[in-house]
């Protein structure tokens, strides 16, 4: 390991390019910490997989952030999240870990009627941890919990616009309208990605929540490395680079390359 691999860093990782929504918020609220983000896209979705398949992929990717130098570890994905986190606590319990899950407490706070809906893979909505968030906050507020099956895997091909993504996108929205709510939960860091396509199908009556920056800002309460005068931001793939290097130019401006990896 050499020395600019070792440097202390905030660890993130998805199981795609959906986590660079998340990374996005990282940057502006640290933006004096170095970040390296890895986007398992050779095994994305993780969604269809089964809750052993996520945690053994989550085990090791965050193993190679560790061996990198991460000092903390930001699990940018609801379904690892949801499937592995404490997983991953318990094998590196002296190591800080930041998830992200679904919305849905300040989501039922703005929510003008108490109806809402959470919008993520089948693997999050299927997922106990869902079920006791709904239990825990839901209170008398309706909760439509709303599979999106094929939204990770066209964001991941680079369909983030046009009939092909309408064409799975649309469905999911009609279920969601049907269900009468006036607030959204966007349960996947993909989502965000497309978060324009979801509200033009929606309408503009109904607010969408994204908690990026709420994720962010837990990470930076957590942060007790150092900071540098010079950070830096690096972007592994264990899949095709060229839809995250798009990505990552326009929602972060960054120009450099996209390093593929091997993580078999």
């Amino acid at each position: 390991m050499n020395a600019s691999s070792s440097a202390a860093s905030i660890g993130v990782f998805d199981s795609g390019v959906g986590g660079l929504s998340v990374l996005r918020a990282l940057r502006h609220r640290l933006p004096d910490v170095s970040l390296l983000y890895v986007a398992d896209s050779a095994y994305a979705p993780y969604g269809p997989r089964s809750t052993e398949d996520i945690t053994a992929r989550s085990l090791r990717v965050t193993q190679h952030l560790v061996d990198s130098g991460a000092r903390m570890i930001v699990v940018a994905c609801n379904t690892a999240t949801t499937a592995a986190i404490e997983q991953l606590r318990a094998t590196w319990p002296a190591l800080p870990f930041v998830g992200v899950e679904p919305g849905i407490k300040p989501a039922i706070a703005r929510s003008r009627r108490k109806r809402v809906a959470v919008m993520a893979t089948t693997a999050t909505i299927n997922s106990l941890r869902v079920r006791k968030l709904v239990e825990l906050h839901g209170g008398g507020a309706h909760v439509h919990l709303q599979a999106c099956p094929g939204l990770v895997d066209a964001i991941e091909a680079g369909r983030i616009d046009g009939p092909a993504l309408a064409s799975v996108l649309k469905p999911h929205c009609d279920s969601i309208l049907a269900a009468e709510v006036d607030t959204v939960v966007l349960g996947c860091t993909h989502y965000p990605f497309i978060a324009e396509q979801i509200q033009s199908l929606l309408g503009p009556e109904i607010e969408l929540i994204d908690t990026a920056n709420a994720i962010a800002e837990r990470a930076a309460t957590q942060w007790l490395g150092p900071s540098s005068t010079a950070p830096r931001l690096r972007l592994q793939n264990t899949g095709d680079t060229a839809v995250m290097a798009a990505l990552a130019r326009q929602w972060l401006g960054f120009e450099g390359e996209v390093e593929a990896i091997s993580l078999d």
